[in-house]
């Protein structure tokens, strides 16, 4: 099914992916129709060099929840494609209620509306994860690779907005990481990460872990991130106890700041490199970011 002149509804519209998704979307000729919490907020410029939506929304849906963006019945009408970048990360917001049960709604709100497909942004390694964060994610994954609705699942190592921290953390003379920063990554810019997403909605359905062209160590990521500001790196290796330690206190703070603590922690441990793509470099990110 070719996906020019189609109806793709996006999802998460106004995050670091969504604003990528829109972009490419239009640019190949489909009509975008965004589910955004606020127009304003949405049109202006996004986080971390990510575009404002203004120019690439095509009709504009302001609403909080898949039963409020349903309102009138007709929010799939003429919809080819589901595109859901739609989940909690730093917000405030129950990983639960969003990454699973929203995204359980506008999938059902597919199914009921012949949708030819739902394209999902997950996140890699989430089968294994403990943190709620993942869970969800990992929950509404399983949903969705059931589902009549052609699933597609896209899972990225890392986007390099992640890891703007380390390189603040270099700018400020001191990185850390867990233990000797050998776990490896393949970080993936928001515009490859569309790209991959858009080139397979009119293919089979499926399921990819990718990243971006570069295979690295955190450890050569924190080095990156100290040569673009032009420092001498300076590594502050965290024992597996301490860590440890850290999600045990975040756990009695309360449940959002454990979400966040296992959710980060879990993925400095375990590798995430998945199938390379496309053209842009972290190294030049983070020179980028040193020249602003």
């Amino acid at each position: 099914m070719s996906t020019e002149d189609s109806t793709a509804l996006l999802l998460g519209a106004t995050g670091y992916a969504g604003r990528h998704l829109a972009r490419a979307l239009h640019a190949r000729g489909m009509r975008v129709r965004a589910v955004v919490r606020d127009r304003d907020r949405a049109r202006a410029a996004g986080p971390w060099g990510s575009p404002p939506l203004a120019d690439h929304v095509d009709e504009w849906i302001v609403a909080p929840d898949a039963e409020a963006a349903d309102a009138d019945g007709r929010l799939m009408s003429g919809v080819s494609h589901v595109v859901s970048a739609l989940g909690v990360t730093r917000q405030k917001a129950d990983p639960w209620l969003v990454d699973y049960r929203m995204n359980l709604r506008y999938l059902e709100l597919a199914e009921a509306g012949g949708v030819a497909s739902f394209t999902y942004v997950g996140v890699m390694n989430a089968a294994q994860g403990t943190s709620i964060i993942a869970r969800a994610k990992s929950a509404f994954m399983a949903t969705l690779a059931r589902s009549e609705v052609s699933p597609r699942i896209v899972n990225p190592s890392g986007y390099f907005s992640d890891l703007t921290e380390v390189f603040q953390l270099a700018r400020r003379g001191l990185a850390f990481g867990l233990g000797d920063g050998s776990v490896r990554l393949r970080p993936i810019h928001g515009e490859d990460l569309a790209a991959f997403c858009v080139d397979r909605l009119s293919g089979p359905a499926g399921s990819w872990d990718i990243g971006g062209p570069d295979d690295l160590s955190y450890r050569e990521i924190v080095e990156l991130a100290f040569s673009a500001v032009g420092r001498t790196p300076r590594y502050l290796a965290v024992p597996a106890p301490a860590a440890s330690a850290a999600t045990w206190v975040a756990d009695r703070i309360g449940p959002r700041q454990a979400a966040l603590t296992r959710f980060f922690l879990e993925g400095m441990r375990v590798d995430g490199v998945g199938q390379p793509t496309g053209r842009h470099r972290l190294a030049d990110y983070f020179r980028e970011l040193a020249d602003r």
